[in-house]
This record gives structure tokens, C-alpha cells and sequence, in this order.
């Protein structure tokens, strides 16, 4: 069963883990060594990860405990953060988060969800309704990488 809590500091951590994996397996089908690198590097500085989830405050997917995904939204719709682990991919753990992250909107009266999405995301942000409003590059620490926004009017 999966269940969704607010972040507590101590969560930074498998955050961060869970992110770095993710995307050095996960994203690497969409983008090259060089790229995934420098979206997850090696050398982060804990301490600015740390102040970034603590300004985003996610939205945290426990499956028994362990920590699977994670996301957010913020007061303008923005998701700026929406990962799952990637050995629970396809275990419901994103339908979870974004049916979450819809009803939370819903609640808050956010009309419009948005958010910067990767190649590899793009079909799971589609398959719940969000379009494509640009595609765009962007650089990561030297590293061109090409990315979508996409939207949702609810």
C-alpha cells in the first residue's frame, strides 16, 4: 500500500539518493552519460539539496516504509520535483503521486498544473492530461539537455 506524507528534514537524505538513482538509470534510456551526470553529479552539495526540499516541501510515497517517490506543487501549479525510485517504477507509486498532486490543486484551488518534464517523463505527464506548451534546452552545468513544459487546466 502506498501511502503520502508531508517531508520532514530527515527525509533529504533518501531523497536525494532516490533522485540520483533515478535519474543516472531511469533517465539515462533519454539522455546521454554526460548529461545524466551533470543532472545528478556525483559532488552535490547536501547542503543545497537540503535547502531546496525544505523550500519545495514535497509530497513523500512510502511503500512499508521505504520511501519511493516523491514530488511536489507549489502556489503557482508549478511541480517542480516529481520522481520515483527506480526499482518501483510501474508499481503505481507515480499514479499515486499525481492523482495526490491533482486533488491537493483541487483543494487549493490551482487551476492550472505546469511543470518542466524530461523526455523519459513526458508520456506518464501526457497520460494524465498535461499537453505539451514548448519544447525547450536547457543547459545543466555545461550539459545542453532537451526538456518539455507541459500543462494542465483543471
Amino acid at each position: 500500500m502506498i501511502t503520502i506524507r508531508p517531508y520532514v528534514i530527515a527525509d533529504a537524505k533518501a531523497l536525494w539518493l532516490l533522485f540520483f538513482n533515478t535519474v543516472r538509470t531511469v533517465n539515462s534510456r533519454d539522455y546521454s552519460q554526460k548529461q545524466v551526470e551533470a543532472w545528478a553529479p556525483d559532488n552535490f552539495d547536501f547542503d543545497i539539496w537540503r535547502q531546496r526540499m525544505a523550500g519545495i516541501q514535497p509530497f513523500v510515497a512510502e511503500i512499508d516504509g521505504v520511501i519511493v517517490g516523491y514530488t511536489d506543487l507549489q502556489a503557482s501549479g508549478l511541480i517542480d520535483h516529481f520522481f520515483c525510485h527506480h526499482q518501483y517504477q510501474g508499481k503505481g507509486v507515480g499514479k499515486a503521486l499525481m492523482q495526490y498532486v491533482i486533488s491537493t490543486a483541487i483543494k487549493r484551488a490551482i487551476a492550472r498544473l505546469y511543470s518542466e518534464v524530461s523526455i523519459t517523463a513526458k508520456p506518464f505527464y501526457e497520460h494524465y492530461g498535461f499537453t505539451v506548451v514548448r519544447e525547450q534546452t536547457i543547459t545543466v552545468r555545461g550539459q545542453n539537455m532537451n526538456n518539455f513544459i507541459l500543462e494542465k487546466w483543471l
